[in-house]
């Protein structure tokens, strides 16, 4: 990545991941970049660092802006170690002594990461530094979407930068969001799903509190993918959308199957909700990333999920599936349970309770169908998924 001057003398420095394709379980088919931001100013200062294995390439970039010596301070928004990871080696090149500000939870967390002795400096919520002709403010922003948390504003410009909020896994030639268009909003939306869902009642009072401050945002500055300059508010609607979860005339059939049976019923309900006009989707576990899934649970009015019995128990896929939804805490849903059989029948019963347990409407008893199931049988299917229907919004909010 080509360092960047996204507004007078600060600049892009971070790096483009372009061949990473899981992190942490969530598929980033595009790479994904890490971001960090050099201000010139009469105290130099950088913003975030980079995965370590990126370290030298970082360096180079603030090499062809500046001396890396010649900075003064360094901030950690997050210590997350695809932003901190690169602070050993830059420390060295810069010298061990230069300040490191960042949050009072940042301190102990990098304390623990890295066992030398840095200039740590922990900042109270709200607090101020001046670097000359700027002046920085720091809000704690804890548990989003770690303990330690923070974000930095630039007052003059209205910059803020926002670790990672409002980012995106995705490496690409463009820089903002004027030159991605709306092809980037599907990236932002599956960061958030898969990233901040869990958090969203924080984000909603994040969000509350940043507009009573009434703070303009001329820029957003995430620590993943492109910057916000066109027109900030509009990440910022979206993720008050996406924060409230309300309910759409959106339904998933979520399943795997090992003879075609549950498959067979996974069909008949999907077209059922499609001919009572609900926008259904078919998803076979073994054909799409879960992370994929849960960017379409996020707005979805109805989880209907699937799997035959095996060994006494849920086939591998929904019980991973279920496991990592459940840990995302999506609300506002109405949820059943389905499935095919040969002698137990027991994997109905366990997604239901799994359902129950992350809070969902959930209809009760699901539908359990030993062995093939027939035309009367998938009857069945047609009739809870047309019950479904009817308890769906009549039209998308």
């Amino acid at each position: 990545m080509k360092p960047v001057e996204i507004a007078k003398d600060i600049f892009l420095v971070g790096v483009s991941d372009w061949n990473i394709r899981d992190f942490h379980g969530y598929s980033t088919y595009q790479g994904s970049t890490y971001n960090a931001y050099l201000i010139v100013d009469e105290k130099v200062t950088l913003i975030d660092t980079v995965k370590k294995e990126f370290a030298d390439e970082l360096i180079q970039n603030i090499r062809t802006v500046i001396d890396p010596k010649k900075i003064d301070y360094v901030i950690s928004n997050h210590t997350e170690m695809d932003h901190s990871g690169g602070l050993p080696r830059l420390m060295h090149s810069i010298g061990e002594d230069k300040p490191i500000y960042c949050s009072k939870m940042g301190h102990k967390n990098l304390s623990m990461h890295f066992s030398k002795k840095w200039n740590y400096r922990p900042v109270e919520d709200g607090s101020e530094l001046s670097i000359g002709k700027r002046t920085l403010s720091f809000m704690e922003t804890r548990m989003l979407h770690w303990p330690d948390s923070m974000f930095t504003y630039v007052k003059e410009g209205n910059i803020l930068f926002s670790s990672d909020a409002f980012g995106q896994h995705y490496a690409g030639p463009e820089r903002f969001d004027d030159e991605a268009g709306e092809v980037i909003f599907p990236h932002a939306k599956k960061y958030f799903a898969n990233i901040l869902l869990l958090y969203a009642p924080l984000i909603l009072k994040l969000i509350d509190k940043v507009t009573d401050m009434g703070l303009k945002l001329d820029m957003v500055c995430p620590d993943h993918g492109i910057i916000w300059r066109k027109d900030p508010s509009v990440i910022i609607d979206r993720y008050v959308e996406w924060s409230k979860q309300e309910p759409k005339r959106k339904a998933l059939v979520i399943y795997d199957t090992m003879w075609h049976s549950t498959e067979k019923m996974a069909q008949k309900i999907t077209n059922t909700l499609i001919e009572e006009g609900v926008s259904a989707k078919s998803i076979h576990l073994r054909s799409w990333h879960r992370s994929e899934i849960m960017t379409e649970v996020v707005d979805a009015g109805a989880i209907i999920v699937g799997s035959p019995t095996i060994n006494n128990g849920l086939f591998p896929t929904v019980s991973d599936f279920l496991t990592y939804m459940k840990g995302l805490k999506p609300q506002n849903k109405i949820a059943t349970a389905f499935g095919s059989y040969g002698w137990s029948g027991e994997a109905v019963k366990l997604i239901t309770n799994e359902l129950k347990a992350m809070k969902f409407d959930v209809l009760e008893p699901g539908i359990r169908i030993q062995y093939v199931p027939d035309e009367q049988k998938l009857e069945a299917c047609a009739a809870i998924a047309r019950d479904i229907a009817h308890k769906l919004p009549l039209q998308d909010q």
